[in-house]
């Protein structure tokens, strides 16, 4: 009887001493914080200057962990903070697309001088603003591929334009200017810009995409035969209430509608020879329809990119696989709207107004993640890519404290 107590102590003592441990060790949420809190604190140490926060979601198949490494407790962020989620929308432009596609809206083998399909109307406005080089030979799927070599007017210099791009230049002259597709478009033809004839090379371009938004919205407008936009498209059959996944994710496309919701993170800006950073809250986004204006919160942004990574969402698995494997003979790590990164999956990334983000996920793992950086560093190269790189390195690491492949270098 007196060996039989003192097991039964011996246990009770053992089961309390575990249940201390685990109760004043680090939790998961805390490992992954420390993890990448060093990382923030390393970029400030050589980028200069405070690095605002580093901010984590992670979904495994056994738990969601939401990690924010902050300089201050004002900095610190939550899950339901909203922020402009940048080039991370030109997948949902694919989406889009590839949904068209599966319905037989359009076929994105076809050059964007062809008719859609059951209507004698063409992908693209046959004007004069449109007459781009190479019109006749661009495909729809070049165009998803950045293989077609449609000048970006946005991110690149064009003539007139005191060395920037048309959309800075643009953009500094009136902060409040609504852009349209039809007067970036413009600009490519007027000037008379390429880097090479479709599908011979491969180069980032959002005015390929913006001309993407067009198409979209004339196959809408076509098929419904009311005018319709590419956010009405969005709305109505990717994330809004009739969508197989309904989101609280927003594009939007008037030069007025600026303001983010609450709670939302500021996104900041360092530049040349300034100390403090230019920050960044309402914004015009009106110049980067279908290439850059999305907008939501953490949450919502990667069930998103999960439940359409896993063929849960709007598109069949096959049209999945197109998404992420249709790769161009120039890239092999960019497919239709979708970049395919190492221990890290399919997905994309961002980078707009302060704003750095990505959003993938990991069939191998069945692992997905957003990481979000509100700061970037445009004082020079190597500050950008400590930027960029960090975001990177966060999304790494907190897959590594959680027993998953981490960084493949």
């Amino acid at each position: 009887m007196k060996k039989i107590l003192l097991v039964s102590t011996l246990a009770l003592i053992l089961i309390i001493s575990c249940s201390t441990d685990d109760a004043t060790g680090p939790t998961q949420t805390e490992e992954v914080i420390e993890a990448i809190e060093e990382i923030r604190v390393s970029m400030e140490t050589e980028l200069g200057h405070i690095v605002p926060s580093i901010n984590v979601y992670i979904q495994t198949p056994d738990e969601i962990i939401f990690a924010s490494a902050a300089a201050s407790e004002d900095d610190k962020l939550t899950s339901d903070t909203y922020f402009r989620f940048a080039s991370n929308t030109k997948n949902f432009t694919s989406t889009a697309i590839l949904n068209m596609f599966e319905d037989g809206w359009l076929d994105i083998y076809d050059t964007i001088i062809d008719t859609i399909p059951g209507f004698d109307i063409p992908y693209v406005p046959d004007t004069a603003n449109w007459e781009i080089p190479y019109k006749d030979e661009i495909t729809i799927e070049q165009l998803l591929q950045h293989s077609a070599g449609v000048y970006d007017v946005d991110n690149d210099e064009v003539p007139n334009c005191g060395g920037a791009s048309f959309v800075e230049y643009t953009f500094i002259l009136d902060p409040t200017h609504q852009f349209t597709i039809d007067e970036l478009v413009e600009q490519v033809t007027i000037n008379n810009l390429s880097y090479f004839a479709p599908g011979t090379d491969y180069h980032y371009s959002n005015t390929g995409y913006s001309i993407l938004a067009e198409i979209i919205a004339r196959v809408y407008s076509a098929q419904i035969k009311t005018d319709k936009t590419y956010a009405d498209y969005l709305g109505d059959y990717i994330v809004g209430s009739n969508a197989p996944v309904p989101l609280d994710i927003h594009f939007p496309d008037l030069a007025d509608d600026v303001y983010l919701p609450e709670p939302h993170a500021l996104g900041s800006i360092y530049v040349e020879d300034q100390v403090y950073p230019i920050v960044f809250d309402e914004s015009n986004m009106s110049a980067h329809v279908a290439e850059g204006n999305g907008y939501t919160n953490f949450e919502d942004l990667n069930q998103f990119v999960r439940t359409l990574m896993t063929g849960t969402n709007v598109l069949s698995a096959e049209t999945i696989t197109l998404m992420q494997t249709d790769y161009s003979s120039h890239n092999d790590g960019y497919a239709l709207g979708c970049t395919t990164t190492s221990n890290l999956g399919f997905g994309h990334n961002g980078c707009i107004r302060g704003y750095l983000s990505i959003m993938v996920y990991d069939p191998d793992y069945d692992v997905s993640l957003i990481a979000l950086l509100p700061m970037v560093d445009m004082s020079s190269e190597d500050n950008f890519y400590t930027s960029f790189l960090g975001m990177y390195d966060a999304a790494w690491k907190a897959r590594e404290v959680l027993g998953f492949p981490g960084n493949p270098e």
